[in-house]
């Protein structure tokens, strides 16, 4: 097995502690890697070093430095975009082609942000009092803490890390304890490029051992969080007791709604896209399908027909197209919330078994399943499953679409089909998601803001709104007069 090690202050230490854990691949359900159990005196090494690079070289820093230092990063990303994929898919068992495309962009966020970098300008604001100047300038809040799932670590982190720096925080990044490994290896290519000391940290370990200590930690100026709604609220009220400013990016239960006018076989391939693709473990994911009564019957024979021949099995083979669920306890999830559907009267028309054989590895694998005769108070309806169980709802007219697809707790994201344009624009004001898909689903880009309404977060990732999410806003004010009037001196 390969034994990895904590990154903290550009260096690669073992747990001070002394604890470890391994990491299991999900196809075989072997353990390949033995990483570092990060505690409390690891939480306080690393955000030292992150703290002492603020007041030292990243800090002083110029911004164009930073830029090109994060762009350098983003090269070896390129330079080394197979092995950080084989890495990923060894944790969390997704489909190899599918992670090096993420890695590939991965790289991208990197170039995007340093060249942003040296571009977050201030203002000068006109103001009405006289013979005062005034202006307004962004700093760096401060080290920030990172904690991102088990589905798309590199990813989620590239999210994060490259407004963030750009913007010259520094920060503590914590991968989930099911996929440790690749923030790992991403990190010595800081090192490689030239990145001061501290400003790049990764501590792998556990909620309670490492994440919470992180979060509450004094030094930790705010917290960047993508996972779970019911982790996002744990994460919420301990940033609250230190007043830290937070981003929230949560789960969803997105509705995916095709009228009778769009092109069925383009929506066919969308839906499948936006549920199917990730084995449905992303949080856009469109696990409502929403079909107009008039379509209904025909659109669900052609996405069984496709589904039932989708091949399910090992990541690694370039021809698979749904790979293992990525941990034994969510493996066990949605295994109950296809019993929870199925009790509830929905009725199962493709998939809805866990595959076992040769071919299936250590069996960590559940059937591409659709559930049809869903009502949107079915639990199955409401609560994300984070797998590839789709729930398919009828409707009747537009209202009527709108009524279920936001009659849910969530507000992530929203798919479109159809061929109106007076539609498309009806439906997307109308949807309360961060983001609507129209004849398209899945489309993300670091030029451009990500995230939801409601329980599926706060604040926004990507675009140039991401860098102001880590900076502080500053007003000063100076004087053009010589010397203040005493304000106690009255003229009469």
């Amino acid at each position: 097995m390969k034994t990895y090690q904590l990154f903290i202050g550009n260096e690669f230490v073992d747990a001070a502690e002394g604890g470890w854990f391994d990491t299991l691949d999900p196809f075989t359900g072997e353990a390949w890697a033995r990483v570092p159990r990060a505690t409390q005196t690891d939480v306080d090494r690393a955000v030292a070093a992150a703290k002492a690079a603020l007041d030292g070289p990243w800090g002083q820093m110029s911004a164009s430095d930073r830029g090109m230092l994060l762009h350098k990063v983003g090269e070896l990303i390129e330079a080394n975009a197979d092995k950080l994929a084989e890495v990923e898919c060894r944790d969390n068992g997704k489909l190899k082609s599918e992670v090096m495309g993420q890695v590939r962009y991965v790289a991208k966020y990197f170039y995007y942000y340093g060249g942003l970098a040296d571009k977050i300008q201030g203002a000068v604001v006109p103001n009405d009092k006289p013979k005062v100047f005034n202006y307004v300038k962004y700093e760096p809040m401060g080290v920030v803490a990172s904690i991102t799932p088990w589905n798309s670590s590199l990813l989620l982190t590239a999210w994060k890390a490259g407004p963030a720096l750009a913007a010259g925080n520094t920060m503590v990044c914590k991968p989930s304890e099911f996929t440790p490994a690749s923030l790992l290896d991403l990190a010595a290519l800081f090192v490689e490029a030239g990145v001061p000391a501290g400003v790049f940290n990764v501590l792998t370990g556990f909620g309670g051992d490492c994440g919470e200590p992180l979060v509450r930690h004094p030094d930790v100026a705010r917290v960047a969080f993508t996972g779970g709604d019911e982790g996002g609220r744990k994460v919420y009220a301990s940033a609250a007791a230190g007043l830290k400013p937070v981003s929230l990016e949560l789960g969803g239960k997105s509705p995916n709604i095709v009228f009778d006018d769009a092109d069925i076989d383009n929506a066919v391939n969308g839906v499948i896209t936006g549920i199917f693709s990730a084995g449905g473990q992303t949080c856009m994911a469109g696990s409502r399908l929403l079909l107009q009564d008039s379509i209904h019957d025909e659109f669900i024979e052609k996405l069984v027909k496709i589904t039932k021949a989708a091949k399910v099995g090992d990541p690694s083979d370039p021809s698979t197209e749904i790979g293992p669920v990525a941990t034994l306890p969510q493996f066990e999830k949605v295994l109950s919330y296809i019993d929870i559907a199925k009790k509830e009267g929905a009725r199962c028309v493709a998939g809805g078994n866990r595959l076992t054989g040769p071919a299936y590895g250590a069996g960590q694998f559940v059937e591409p399943t659709i559930f049809a005769d869903v009502t949107n108070d079915m639990r199955i309806a409401q609560e994300e499953v984070f797998g590839p169980v789709l729930a398919v709802l009828r409707f009747k007219d537009e209202d009527d679409a709108l009524r279920i697809g936001n009659d849910i707790r969530f507000g992530l994201a929203a798919g479109v089909w159809t061929s109106s344009l007076h539609r498309a624009m009806y439906m997307s004001e109308r949807l309360k998601a961060g983001t609507v898909w129209v004849n398209n689903y899945r489309s993300t880009s670091y030029t451009t803001p990500f995230g939801g309404f409601k329980h599926s977060g706060i604040g926004r990732e990507g675009g140039v709104e991401a860098v102001r999410e880590y900076m502080e806003a500053k007003s000063v004010w100076i004087s053009t007069e010589l010397k203040m009037p005493n304000p106690f001196v009255r003229k009469y």
